[in-house]
């Protein structure tokens, strides 16, 4: 069996060179990973760069497919920051996808819920109103805030939920927020 080549990164997708151009004075990083093109943009950034993704007629990615967290603590390579929110962009018309990534860095311990503020970015609601629900996910499960979002309270956990349970340093077995409830079984229904 012949051995396998090396994976070259092909750091040549269209929209980085057009990205680059509408840019000149930004510092950008591209990534590549099995064939999709990451583009990690700082936060001061983001928002004016993913609105040119989505209007100029030679990008026009029209679809926020998915925008995720990652919590990068004890990562063995170093990033740029702890935490990055991810958005995956689709063009409907060429199917072509693109993947913008965002990191920041906390000021605060992690282990609470104290509003940390280098925990921001801009929200993209504005331009894909499907981001709303997403970016709600990424606040309540990382903690990591959006401005000007309409609606920015937690979607999957009450409100006064006691920390931010994706965050690699959020106990696995809770901080029993579960043991204060009352056990429902059939006869309570």
């Amino acid at each position: 069996m012949p051995a396998a080549k090396p994976h070259k990164p092909n750091l040549d997708h269209p929209t980085l060179k057009l990205v680059k151009e509408k840019f000149p004075d930004t510092k950008f990083k591209a990534t590549e990973y099995r064939g999709q093109t990451s583009l990690i943009v700082a936060p001061q950034d983001f928002h004016e760069v993913m609105r040119f993704l989505r209007d100029d007629e030679r990008c026009a990615y029209d679809f926020l497919s998915e925008c995720f967290g990652i919590d990068y603590l004890n990562y063995p390579a170093p990033q740029p920051g702890r935490f990055a929110v991810v958005y995956n962009l689709v063009n409907t018309k060429t199917a072509d996808r693109f993947f913008v990534k965002v990191y920041v860095d906390p000021s605060l311990p992690t282990d609470g819920i104290e509003k940390d503020p280098a925990l921001v970015i801009d929200s993209v609601c504005d331009l894909w109103p499907s981001a709303e629900w997403p970016e709600r996910e990424v606040f309540d499960m990382f903690g990591i805030r959006f401005n000007d979002h309409p609606d920015m309270r937690r979607i999957l956990t009450w409100e006064e939920y006691p920390g931010h349970p994706l965050r690699k340093d959020y106990p696995l077995r809770g901080r029993g927020e579960r043991e204060h409830f009352k056990i429902v079984d059939r006869s309570d229904a």
